[in-house]
C-alpha cells in the first residue's frame, strides 16, 4: 500500500520487486450499458490479475478522455433529454457528458454506492481515485467547460462528495488537487466539505512549476490532511525531461524526490515509465521512502504479556487497521493511529504456554492472503 505504482498492462515493470500496486483507468460504460444492469467483470478481472502477482489495485473511473467518445452508459446517451457536447481538447475531437441530464446524475450516485457495496472491504483494492472532467482530474483546462453541462454543477458535486464519505468507510478515496479551483468545485462556497475524509492526488508531481502552481492547491486542502487520508499522484508529463529525471539522485528543478515525499507526506505515486530511466535499486529506494514505515525498537517478554515498542519512521500513517501480534496473539493498539515520528509502547496479553521461539508480525485484514507488513528492527 505504498510506493511507485505501474499500470496493470505494463508487463515490463509490473512484476518488478519494487512494485506492490498497479493502476487502471476504468470506464463507466464498461460496467453499465442498460439501466439498473451492472456487470463488474472488468473490475474483477483487473483486481484478479493484480492480486495474482501479490499486488493491490488503484483505480479511477472516468467519462472523458481526450480524443474519445465519453464513457456514459449507452442507455443514457439514447435519452431524448441527453445532449452530449463535442469539442476540441488538445487538438483532438473529444466528447463531453451532459450533466444537465437527471438520469446521468442518478446513475453516477447509484454507481458509486454499488461500487462501495461490492469493493469497499476488498483487500485487492488499495485506493480509489474519483473526479470529473478530463481524465476525472477535476478540470477541463482545454475544451468546452460549461458548469452544470459539460461539468457537473457544484450542488451535485457537493451531494456526491458527501455521499462518498458515507459509502466508502474502508477503502480510502481521493480527488485531484485541481478541485481547489473555485471555477470547478464547491469547496470555497462550502468549506465544511473540507472536513470530509477524502485524500488528494497530484497528476503533475515534480514538474518545474510545482511550487507555484501545485503547492497552493495542496495547501488549500490542508497540510494535515495526510493524517486521515492518503496523498498520491503521478510523475509530471509536462515534458519528457520530467519523466527522465524526476528520480535522479541529485534531483530535478532544484528539488529532490525524497525531500518532496517528506514535504507532502506522499504514500504512492504512479511512475509507469520509470523503469526506462532508473535502476531497480533506485526504484526500490524511491518506493521505500513513501508512506508508513514501522520500526520495532524493543521487545520484552514478561509474565502474562509481551511489551513491544514500535515507531512510525515513515512520512505518512498506514490508512488501514493494522496490529502487532506476538506468537499470533494480537495487540489492541491500532497502528493506523501512529503518525510519522511517533512511538508507542504496546502490551500484548499472552497465555502461560508459549513456543520456545517467538514471532512478531504486523497483520491487517486489508492485506492479501499470506501477506504481512514488514518492519525494521532497531539494533
Amino acid at each position: 500500500m505504498t510506493g511507485i505504482v505501474v499500470w496493470e498492462d505494463n508487463d515490463k515493470a509490473r512484476s518488478k520487486s519494487w512494485v506492490t500496486m498497479e493502476y487502471a483507468y476504468m470506464k463507466y460504460s464498461d460496467v453499465c450499458s442498460k439501466k439498473d444492469q451492472y456487470n463488474w467483470k472488468s473490475v474483477d478481472k483487473f483486481l484478479e490479475s493484480v492480486a495474482s502477482r501479490g499486488h493491490q489495485g488503484v483505480i479511477r473511473f472516468r467519462y472523458t478522455y481526450v480524443g474519445e467518445s465519453c464513457a456514459v452508459p449507452a442507455y443514457i446517451k439514447a435519452l431524448s433529454d441527453y445532449k452530449a457536447t463535442w469539442g476540441d481538447s488538445e487538438d483532438e475531437e473529444t466528447e463531453f457528458p451532459d450533466w444537465r441530464c437527471t438520469e446521468l446524475q442518478r446513475f453516477h450516485m447509484e454507481f458509486h454506492r454499488l461500487l462501495a457495496e461490492r469493493y469497499d472491504s476488498d483487500p485487492r483494492l488499495a485506493f480509489l481515485q474519483t473526479g470529473f472532467g478530463l481524465w476525472a482530474e477535476y478540470h477541463i483546462y482545454d475544451g468546452p467547460f460549461i458548469l452544470g453541462q459539460t461539468f457537473p454543477s457544484k450542488a451535485f458535486q457537493s451531494e456526491f462528495l458527501q455521499a462518498m464519505d458515507g459509502w466508502f468507510t474502508k477503502t480510502p478515496w481521493s480527488i485531484s488537487i485541481d478541485a481547489a479551483d473555485a471555477k470547478y468545485a464547491p469547496f470555497h462556497e462550502e468549506p465544511a466539505l473540507l472536513e470530509l475524509g477524502f485524500g488528494n492526488f497530484d497528476d503533475s508531481f515534480m514538474c518545474k512549476a510545482h511550487d507555484k502552481e501545485n503547492l497552493p492547491n495542496w495547501q488549500f486542502f490542508g497540510e494535515e490532511r495526510y493524517k486521515r487520508a492518503p496523498l498520491g499522484g503521478e510523475f509530471s508529463y509536462y515534458s519528457s525531461s520530467d519523466q527522465k529525471h524526476c528520480l535522479d539522485k541529485e534531483g530535478m528543478h532544484g528539488r529532490v524526490f525524497e525531500d518532496e515525499v517528506a514535504r507532502y507526506h506522499m504514500t504512492y505515486i504512479i511512475g509507469d515509465g520509470q523503469y526506462r530511466y532508473q535502476t531497480d535499486s533506485r526504484l526500490t529506494e524511491a518506493s521505500l521512502c513513501m508512506g508508513y514505515r514501522f520500526e520495532l525498537r524493543s521487545a520484552e517478554l514478561r509474565t502474562g504479556e509481551a511489551a513491544l515498542t514500535v515507531a512510525n519512521t515513515g512520512v505518512a500513517p498506514i490508512y488501514y487497521d493494522a496490529y502487532l501480534t506476538f506468537d499470533g496473539h494480537r495487540s489492541d493498539f491500532n497502528l493506523r493511529t501512529l503518525l510519522p515520528g511517533q512511538e508507542q509502547r504496546i502490551l500484548v496479553p499472552l497465555p502461560a504456554n508459549l513456543p520456545s521461539k517467538h514471532t512478531i508480525r504486523i497483520v491487517s485484514d486489508a492485506l492479501l492472503e499470506g501477506k504481512t507488513i514488514p518492519y525494521d528492527v532497531k539494533n
